[in-house]
């Protein structure tokens, strides 16, 4: 079997340095979408090193990406195709504001394997320090089609009840055509988001966008909205990867305030009748 859940799990987790700069931070903000319109203020803050607030998303890929999804899926236990490979959620948890720029130690490995029948699931955690403390917590929820079915346990459900009522704030944002080529800079170099014969392969017409670039875009637009344009507000932010975006449509993004500090959030598609992009999608906040 490819996958020996016993074996990935007894791991050892890897450590190694990261270290990320201002220019790896504009880099991402780039990749997300920022600076239009250029001059406007608020994007200034996410494009101009003198003014650089940093969004916490950008923790997925700060040194690079390592270590990243594709890295972390070569420990043993894991022999998987990259073709039936997706990401299938992503949290993140800041314990603090994130630095411009800073070097850090950070720690990898598989806390969790699951059996959902027809596919398997991977949960990769990455927790992140520096000299100060921990910095940031990521999990990586990663599906391996075919590779379920071995009776092992199925894990938790993350679904959540929809949201009731209309959003408070609907936002709708064109994915450039080149998005993808322009994000995959900044550390996640898998051929499924450039190379259209490997997107065939894996059941695609053509490459999609990176699930954490709509991560972040949609990240970006909760910050700018409901919370005042203040990345260092944000505490944990959770989702579920429901479908695909392809470069060149459009993304709704539809936003309802909750008590206790957190926001709903559900993005889909708008070109394709609003097929569901982003799913149980939390915003926590102060």
């Amino acid at each position: 079997m490819p996958i020996d859940a016993a074996k990935a799990l007894a791991a050892e987790p890897r450590t190694g340095e990261i270290t990320w700069t201002r220019k790896d931070v504009l880099l991402y903000h780039l990749g997300l979408g920022a600076g239009t319109p250029a001059a406007d203020p608020g994007e200034l803050r996410y494009t101009l090193e003198s003014r650089l607030h940093v969004l916490p998303s950008f923790a997925t890929v700060a040194g690079s990406g390592s270590p990243g999804v594709i890295s972390g899926l070569s420990v043993p236990g894991v022999d998987v195709d990259l073709a039936r490979v997706l990401h299938g959620g992503q949290s993140l948890t800041l314990h603090r504001p994130l630095p411009a720029e800073g070097t850090a130690t950070a720690t990898g490995g598989i806390a969790a394997v699951y059996d959902k029948g027809k596919a398997a699931v991977l949960v990769m955690r990455t927790e992140v320090s520096d000299g100060q403390g921990p910095l940031w917590t990521n999990d990586a929820q990663i599906f391996v089609r075919g590779e379920g079915g071995w009776g092992g346990d199925r894990g938790p459900s993350t679904r959540l009840e929809p949201p009731t009522g209309p959003p408070d704030r609907t936002l709708e944002r064109r994915v450039r055509e080149d998005q993808a080529l322009l994000y995959r800079l900044s550390g996640d170099w898998n051929p499924l988001h450039a190379d259209p014969e490997f997107a065939a392969r894996a059941g695609f017409e053509r490459p999609i966008l990176h699930g954490l670039c709509t991560y972040g875009m949609t990240l970006k637009a909760v910050v700018d909205t409901l919370l005042d344009g203040d990345p260092a507000r944000v505490r944990h932010y959770t989702t579920r990867f429901a479908g695909v975006v392809f470069p060149g449509e459009t993304l709704r993004t539809r936003m309802w305030r909750q008590g206790g500090g957190s926001v709903r959030v559900a993005v889909s598609a708008a070109d394709r009748d609003d097929a569901p992009v982003l799913a149980d999608t939390v915003v926590e906040h102060t």
